[in-house]
């Protein structure tokens, strides 16, 4: 994970001195989720290369359907009162190309026009490299770099946000800009309208949970751990009142089920963590956790649990998953409300 996280930022790290020094590549594959940063470097790529003549010297395809005539025509076009030209392909499966449109690639990236800038964006589709086309990966490895576009780090995250807040005219402390992430998530695009709500219903200069909580719309993650939550505290209703807001968004019952499931298995980590006398690193490393805030939760939660609770819940998630998917005719929804029903019983003052 390490490992691949490295290359990832040394891929952005070499487009950031490229750009610096306006000396940009040929040709680029980008991908990843975070997809406002992506967009942020095409724009400051398009910018160096080809503002003011866009309309010249710019050319955007589409993936499906492209050939390797088309794109070699586009790109050998010459440019017009500028140094180069950019063309942007966009969802362009590569290794799923016919052999002849992969020896084509393969070919023009040998000899790739210098005045131009190729960038293939994978936006829907996921890039997937294979080894077992061993021209084309080659030929990809040795003339295009791949920038991958990942969730920043917690701490440039943190930073982003006290910014974009202040532009708004408020602040934010970072155990409240934590809250903020775990109930909205951490893309950037996903943060910007909640950002937006938020700074817009604050009443004073300082940003409060109250405030995010009041107008952000969460992620399925947050509302799936706002009902263990509930349910760890005995509170069927509370809980039952976030399934059916799930439900009536269409949420299909087996999916919030293994969200469930998955979030009480991390409370029974957290339950084993004190048992154990691990803190909450172990919990963070155990289960890939970027923050120490959602780390925190679980343990506060967990220490209204006991362990028998805690294995007898994940137990029973796996027996209603398991009925859910053999049994016909069973309602999936009913269930749910049955499971949490159940769960809570033991634990209502």
């Amino acid at each position: 994970m390490a490992v691949k996280r490295k290359a990832a930022d040394e891929g952005l790290a070499r487009l950031k001195v490229a750009l610096a020094g306006g000396e940009l590549g040929n040709a680029y594959i980008f991908h990843g989720e975070e997809s406002y940063l992506r967009e942020f470097y095409l724009s400051e790529m398009k910018k160096t290369l080809v503002e003011g003549f866009e309309s010249f010297n710019f050319h955007k395809l589409e993936g499906k359907g492209l050939t390797i005539q088309t794109l070699t025509e586009t790109v050998e076009a010459m440019p017009m009162m500028a140094q180069r030209t950019m063309v942007q392909v966009v969802d362009w499966d590569l290794y799923k190309l016919s052999e002849d449109q992969r020896n084509g690639l393969a070919a023009l990236l040998e000899d790739f026009p210098p005045y131009c800038c190729l960038v293939i964006v994978y936006d829907q589709i996921a890039y997937k490299p294979n080894k077992t086309y061993k021209k084309l990966y080659a030929a990809l490895d040795q003339h295009v770099q791949a920038v991958k576009f990942e969730e920043q780090s917690q701490n440039e995250i943190l930073k982003w946000v006290a910014r974009r807040f202040k532009a708004a005219g408020h602040t934010i402390d970072a155990p409240t800009a934590e809250h903020l992430l775990f109930t909205c998530g951490s893309l950037m695009n996903g943060l910007i309208p909640e950002i937006g709500k938020i700074a817009a219903y604050a009443k004073n200069e300082r940003i409060t949970k109250g405030d995010i909580d009041a107008v952000a719309a969460p992620v399925l993650e947050a509302q799936v751990f706002e009902m263990t939550n509930a349910v760890s505290k005995g509170d069927f209703d509370k809980a039952a009142g976030v399934l059916g807001t799930l439900l009536k968004l269409q949420e299909e019952p087996f999916m919030l089920l293994a969200l469930i499931g998955k979030e009480l298995r991390k409370l029974h980590t957290a339950r084993l963590a004190l048992d154990t006398g691990k803190d909450k690193f172990w919990l963070m490393e155990r289960w890939n956790m970027r923050s120490d805030y959602p780390a925190r939760l679980l343990l506060d939660n967990a220490r209204r649990v006991d362990r028998g609770w805690c294995a007898n819940a994940v137990k029973r998630c796996y027996e209603v998953d398991l009925r859910i998917k053999s049994v016909g005719g069973v309602d999936g929804a009913n269930e749910l409300k049955l499971l949490l029903m159940e769960l809570a019983r033991p634990l209502q003052g």
